[in-house]
């Protein structure tokens, strides 16, 4: 091992694990703690992927979060992460004419009689 601020080879001992459970070291030349290999974090971009794609298919960020075992903030954030590199929507031309079909929904009286 080198130390990462005195670069000496000499004197470098394992102190213990960090809560990920990489080695860690001690240069008891110039008292500096360190790990000399860190383990990656955050989520591959695979799975990152995946995730965009079930949202766009529809799937809820909370069932996503189950189905991938993240956390579905994390889901929407890449989400929003992803809409914001997307090309702006194009802009419709002007509309003449628009057709509508109406719904009309009747509410009568109640029918609370006695039924006995």
């Amino acid at each position: 091992m080198r130390c990462p601020k005195c670069e000496r080879t000499e004197h470098q001992h394992k102190i213990g694990r960090t809560d990920g459970g990489s080695q860690r070291y001690r240069c008891y030349s110039c008292g500096c703690k360190y790990t000399p290999v860190k383990k990656a974090r955050g989520y591959s971009p695979e799975v990152r992927q995946k995730a965009i794609q079930l949202y766009v298919d529809g799937m809820n960020l909370r069932r996503i979060g189950r189905q991938l075992k993240v956390n579905p903030q994390s889901v929407a954030n890449w989400a929003k992460a992803h809409a914001e590199h997307l090309p702006p929507a194009p802009v419709p031309e002007k509309v003449e004419n628009a057709e509508l079909d109406e719904i009309f929904t009747f509410i009568g009286e109640k029918k609370t009689g006695s039924t006995s």
